[in-house]
């Protein structure tokens, strides 16, 4: 079959697999030219890796100095008769080629995060691939469901929504590169505990908990999770939302959870990352004009980074030196230092204020996100032939 991309809303409808093997040899290039990750962890549990910071963090690490095997944890879709399957599905795919090609191992899990029988598998895995024992455990997950944790029959749905007040903005449609001035209600307090349990610390601290309870922590053991806080531009509809509440209780979790891997001479951190295209970002109201002025800002300055760039400069530079991890007031590592420049911020803000329906393209990188968007997916690669039909049996092995 042709695959063409199909996006609905801030959706993809449709990956190419090819497309998306060109993703991962591009990330996979980058790190083996990249500084070195110098002294870095050997056996890896990252939890939410078929994408984003999580796939960066699994390629990084694998290829980019520090050699180390995975076990990467997905909920992913393969192809089927009823369509292509995810990007995330390809992704760990060609991840596993390119790993197994070198000599790592790399174990994908497909399940759910959430899920005590993931838990029980993850296990499993460690005892039999990594001798019992982990030396670094990543929480990526960017969930939109769970199942409620009090054992009901309920699933749990987040909303990224204000608290307080509504919010009115401009968001940018990638289905039809249209602008549109929107306003969103603010959350419930329902909308804001499920948020939270989605999107907060809870599932991480279960998961080092597990992973304590049948002692297959490692001497010297990090984890590391993921947040954002972004630009005063953005805080009503994230920092000052459900988003952000839930972020504070992740950044909250880090410091109970150093405190347990203390026992084992190890630590906890959530990593403060810059605002990027991923398939969670795009669903934040409001972020894409922002994305679109950030981008070009920092293009112009020469200080643009794209999720493997943010990745390998995190454990090359910050968690795995002879210094100690370099942390903030607030514990927390900030991968956003360049984002939130002063310079860089004043010119984005600049730029922000003159943008509107009929000039966000011209004006801004509405192009190099879309682009990026459309990588995600596994297409808008020149080194790719679209037109060409793709067998998708050869993937049901």
């Amino acid at each position: 079959m042709i695959i063409e991309p199909v996006i609905k809303g801030v959706v993809a409808r449709a990956s190419h697999p090819y497309g998306c093997e060109q993703s991962i040899l591009k990330q996979i290039n980058y790190v083996k030219s990249a500084k070195s990750i110098q002294a870095g962890p050997k056996r890896v549990l990252i939890i939410g890796a078929s994408s984003g910071f999580g796939l960066a963090a699994r390629i990084a690490l694998t290829f980019g100095g520090s050699n180390a095997d995975t076990i990467g944890v997905s909920f992913e879709r393969g192809p089927s008769d009823k369509g292509t399957g995810s990007a995330g599905w390809y992704n760990n795919h060609f991840f596993k080629k390119y790993a197994n090609r070198e000599g790592h191992t790399a174990v994908n899990i497909q399940g759910d995060a959430f899920s005590d029988q993931t838990k029980e598998e993850v296990i499993e895995a460690i005892e039999t691939y990594f001798e019992g024992e982990v030396d670094l455990i990543i929480y990526s997950v960017a969930a939109g469901v769970r199942p409620d944790p009090k054992g009901s029959d309920d699933m749990l749905r987040s909303a990224i929504k204000p608290i307080g007040q509504s919010f009115s903005g401009a968001t940018i449609q990638l289905e039809n590169d249209q602008w549109q001035q929107q306003t969103i209600s603010p959350a419930t307090e329902e909308e804001i505990d499920a948020t939270l349990q989605i999107m907060g610390g809870q599932d991480w601290e279960a998961w080092v908990d597990a992973l304590i309870n049948v002692e297959s922590i490692a001497q010297g053991c990090k984890t590391i999770a993921f947040s954002y806080i972004g630009s005063e531009v953005t805080h009503p509809i994230y920092l000052d939302g459900t988003l952000g509440r839930a972020k504070v209780d992740l950044h909250q979790t880090s410091h109970s959870l150093n405190l347990k891997l203390a026992n084992y001479q190890g630590n906890a951190y959530a990593t403060v990352c810059k605002a990027l295209v991923t398939k969670a970002s795009v669903f934040i109201p409001g972020l894409t004009p922002y994305l679109t002025a950030l981008y070009k800002v920092m293009k112009e300055k020469g200080t643009h980074e794209g999720c493997i760039e943010q990745m390998q400069r995190l454990f090359s530079d910050k968690l795995y030196t002879q210094d100690s991890v370099p942390v903030d007031a607030e514990r927390l590592v900030r991968m956003d230092d360049w984002e939130m420049n002063v310079d860089t911020q004043e010119r984005v803000q600049s730029l922000l204020a003159q943008l509107n329906k009929d000039n966000f393209a011209q004006l801004a990188d509405y192009q190099g996100v879309k682009t990026e968007f459309l990588n995600l997916n596994g297409f808008g690669f020149d080194n790719i032939d679209y037109s060409e039909p793709v067998d998708l049996s050869v993937f049901h092995k």
